[in-house]
């Protein structure tokens, strides 16, 4: 009941956002990028991509939000800001002169109305595994939030591979474009021939979206394929830490099982030997879905040789419980030897420094680009570049 009145209120927002700001989206077009994983990565290559062909443009992912080139804060752990500044943000791109908008859009900003009267043209999933199960109750009110999207768009570009394709394929409005890994999709690796810097199948696969999502819009082929070419990752996304150490370090805001298990692959195949090991230090968010705690501990016992469980926005929550609960997916694996359980997510990641060894693969998870650690509803300063560089310092 209650979540109902606070959609209700969200809705009279951006009802009143967009009267006061005279519907902005009307003269922009703006795309929309949602699913579980890799949503900021592609909405930074629609946008590059748009840039690189010469358009003005501007975008909002959980990185933060880019207005005719003025850099703003969206806000502490949220990606989709409150309707009046999604389109004060509008507003002001419109001003500029800004042809196109790309944005990252959350089931719950979806759910909530926070997104009511933006007019979206071309509509991105990237894919769907679950998450935010706590707030959306199941797998099936997760895609129907995720929907939303799909509705009164141009373009739906939907991801062949992904399990969720019919559902959506059905639900959908538009013309459909599809891209996977398979020569079945409309954008594949065979007819659509990228050379990324970035590396991983699953930025393949948010590359073709991104294509096809350009293409939608009338960029041409060969433009796509040359922007992507110069792309690279935003901040916290599979990004290296190299301060000339002997071992690697990552830090990436993988934060699902699936998330997971698609950085951790991309690891392995980077090992310079079978001595290489992989040392992965994450945790889960606390107050939120609390069922994918030990799929992240099975994906994790599969692919790392040692993982240390270790703080992620705990909130409100005991991290030792939490971390526990990580735990039961580390069935027959030895604790104190292939994973620990270190409450500080600072020692934990100064401890995973200390223990690598020379070609080793150190990777920290769950909070990537983040400035801040949620604990007991205070949000207390976090920079996890500054904290690794001092523990690679302190090594």
């Amino acid at each position: 009941m209650w979540q109902k009145v606070k959609n209700y209120y969200h809705f009279l927002q951006a009802l009143a956002a967009a009267i006061y700001f005279n519907f902005p989206s009307k003269n922009i077009t703006v795309i929309g990028v949602t699913g579980t994983d890799g949503k900021t990565t592609t909405v930074s290559m629609i946008n590059h991509i748009l840039k690189e062909a010469g358009y003005k443009t501007s975008m909002i992912s959980s990185v933060s939000a880019i207005i005719a080139d003025r850099v703003f804060d969206t806000g502490l752990h949220v990606t989709t800001p409150g309707p009046f500044a999604i389109h004060r943000f509008l507003k002001e791109a419109t001003r500029q002169g800004n042809q196109y908008f790309v944005l990252e859009v959350t089931s719950h900003g979806l759910d909530q109305n926070r997104l009511g009267f933006v007019k979206f043209t071309v509509a991105v999933l990237t894919n769907i595994s679950r998450e935010h199960l706590d707030y959306h109750k199941s797998l099936v009110d997760y895609m129907k939030a995720k929907s939303k999207l799909f509705q009164n768009v141009s373009f739906s570009v939907l991801n062949l591979d992904d399990q969720s394709f019919n559902f959506f394929k059905k639900i959908s409005t538009g013309k459909k474009l599809t891209y996977g890994m398979g020569l079945n999709a409309d954008f594949n690796p065979n007819n659509f021939p990228l050379n990324l810097k970035i590396f991983g199948n699953y930025n393949l696969q948010n590359a073709l979206a991104a294509g096809a999502a350009a293409t939608a819009l009338g960029i041409s082929k060969k433009d796509i394929i040359k922007a992507l070419s110069t792309f690279k990752n935003p901040k916290g996304r599979m990004q290296e830490v190299n301060l000339g150490q002997k071992f690697k370090v990552y830090i990436d805001f993988a934060h699902t099982p699936n998330g997971l298990e698609n950085a951790l692959k991309f690891l392995h195949s980077i090992r310079t030997s079978k001595s290489t090991r992989i040392i992965s230090v994450f945790g889960s968010a606390g107050e939120r879905d609390r069922e994918k705690r030990p799929r992240m501990g099975k994906v994790a016992s599969k692919f790392s040789d040692i993982s240390i469980l270790t703080a992620e926005d705990p909130r409100s929550e005991n991290v030792n419980k939490i971390c526990l609960e990580i735990a039961k997916g580390f069935a027959g694996k030895r604790i104190n030897k292939d994973y620990f359980i270190i409450d500080s997510r600072q020692i934990a990641i100064d401890y995973a420094v200390k223990i690598a060894k020379k070609g080793d693969i150190v990777a920290f998870f769950g909070k990537g680009h983040e400035k801040s650690m949620s604990f007991k509803h205070k949000e207390l300063s976090w920079d996890e570049f500054k904290i690794a560089r001092s523990a690679i310092l302190k090594k």
